[in-house]
């Protein structure tokens, strides 16, 4: 079996998605790639958001659904994983076979040098240049950012390159961005190698998964897909489990790894 993720498999590990009932009722403008590359307005508002949403967004805890897929991936039932969450809460989990889709929050990298730096000491640095923003009001958004009134926005110091002074974009594919192809066709690899496809925890809205859901429908790869809402593409699924992830998947591999995989 080959899992495809999404954001719904985070969300019982408090990190908010984009798609529920709920995330629905609070519409908001995601960060566009080519805006964020050329808009100094655009990249303060990011990462003012972002520094305020980043503690909360890295010291969430993986759940029973990621504790479920690398217990799956343990005793070899799962062979792979193809995420589009940005989170690394399958790495803490301890799966080990896992293509990050999107990227990571993790890492940021200078788009004039490419010079690579872990988040936690950028995150050192904003603090230390905007040491008023703790008293900043903040609401959880997805993807690791928070949502803030704009008057806190203007007073924010954007960090720079520490090797060149250029621009600083996080390791994530940004909505209007492109996956990088080794990156694809890692996934199709994946995928192609698959007897089962699980699809657990997202809407396939974006093409950037649909397109597996689609390439295992071409192959006949049986497809199964545990989610709440509805999904792009369902209609080739042998089974739809609207549930949450999290009790589905442990409940699946205590009876799999208790059978032996059978």
């Amino acid at each position: 079996m080959v899992a495809l993720t999404g954001a719904g498999v985070s969300t019982e590990s408090g990190i908010p998605d984009y798609r529920s009932p709920e995330a629905a009722q609070k519409p908001r403008k995601s960060i566009q790639g080519p805006e964020f590359a050329r808009s100094s307005a655009v990249r303060q508002r990011y990462w003012a958001r972002a520094m305020v949403g980043w503690e909360r967004f890295r010291d969430a805890r993986p759940n029973p659904a990621h504790a479920a897929l690398a217990a799956l991936e343990a005793a070899g039932v799962v062979t792979g994983l193809v995420t589009q969450n940005v989170d690394r809460l399958h790495h803490a989990a301890g799966s080990r076979e896992v293509v990050e889709l999107h990227g990571a929050l993790a890492e940021v990298f200078c788009l004039a040098c490419g010079a690579l730096e872990d988040r936690e000491p950028l995150q050192a640095r904003m603090h230390a240049d905007n040491p008023w923003w703790k008293d900043a009001p903040v609401r959880a958004a997805p993807d690791g950012d928070a949502d803030l009134d704009p008057e806190w926005l203007e007073r924010f110091v954007v960090p720079a390159c520490t090797a060149c002074g250029g621009v600083l974009k996080p390791k994530v594919v940004f909505f209007g961005d492109s996956v990088a192809r080794p990156v694809v066709d890692r996934a199709y690899a994946l995928v192609d190698s698959a007897k089962v496809l699980l699809v657990a925890g997202t809407s396939l809205a974006v093409f950037s998964g649909y397109r597996f859901l689609r390439r295992a429908h071409e192959k006949s790869i049986p497809i199964v897909i545990v989610n709440r809402g509805a999904v792009r593409g369902e209609e080739h699924a042998a089974l739809k489990v609207a549930a949450s992830t999290g009790a589905v998947l442990a409940s699946a591999a205590r009876l799999l790894t208790s059978a032996g995989g059978t």
